[in-house]
């Protein structure tokens, strides 16, 4: 059981380390210190579920609705496209961040930001409810169960280190032009990830 669930650890891990529009989002909140753990629980939360409706099969029952992987296409770009002009106008006027003390972010904005970075995702889907859904489906009962858990695990220690790791950044960030290239760096990935979803839409 041990070998089954560091499979689906593995193959997690493996998904999820690539730089996407959710971990950019992760990782600033923890360089400002702004509701790191709220954030962290929300991503790794919600990567759990959709990881549990994967190992159930879910995913080959969503796979059915074409017109419902559209919408949510849509309204991922249009979401992506209006953070990185956020982002981009932050670039413009950078503000040093001040290590001795938490991002004042409103903890509601954060979390309906985060929750839309998660569930607007097209790419999370795929990743969670098809291809980990798929990887599963070599197993039954308590082995499908292991491989979920160990999938999840590591959807948690991978949000868990990203948000607390970027601590660690800390002393850089009181420079504002070190914000200049973060932010600007984060609208670039937004932009190139809206326009990744837009090209098949083409």
């Amino acid at each position: 059981m041990l070998s089954i669930a560091l499979e689906g650890f593995a193959i997690s891990l493996g998904l999820i380390v690539a730089i996407g529009a959710q971990n950019a989002f992760v990782l600033r909140q923890g360089l400002i210190r702004s509701h790191i753990f709220v954030v962290c629980c929300i991503c790794a939360i919600s990567d759990a579920t959709l990881i549990a409706a994967g190992v159930l099969g879910v995913g080959a029952w969503l796979a059915e609705y074409e017109q419902g992987a559209f919408w949510i296409s849509m309204a991922a770009i249009a979401f992506l496209v209006v953070y990185g002009i956020l982002r981009v106008k932050s670039a413009l006027d950078p503000q040093a961040i001040s290590i001795s003390e938490s991002g004042d972010d409103n903890l509601s904005t954060v979390v309906f930001t985060t929750l839309a970075f998660t569930w607007l995702n097209p790419h999370v889907y795929l990743d969670t409810l098809v291809l980990l859904g798929s990887a599963s489906s070599r197993y039954d009962g308590p082995e499908r169960e292991f491989f979920g858990i160990g999938a999840a695990l590591a959807s948690f220690i991978f949000f868990f280190s990203l948000g607390y790791g970027a601590r660690l950044l800390s002393p850089l960030m009181e420079n504002p032009k070190a914000w200049r290239y973060i932010d600007g760096g984060i609208a670039i990935v937004m932009f190139a990830i809206a326009f990744s979803i837009a090209l098949p839409l083409l």
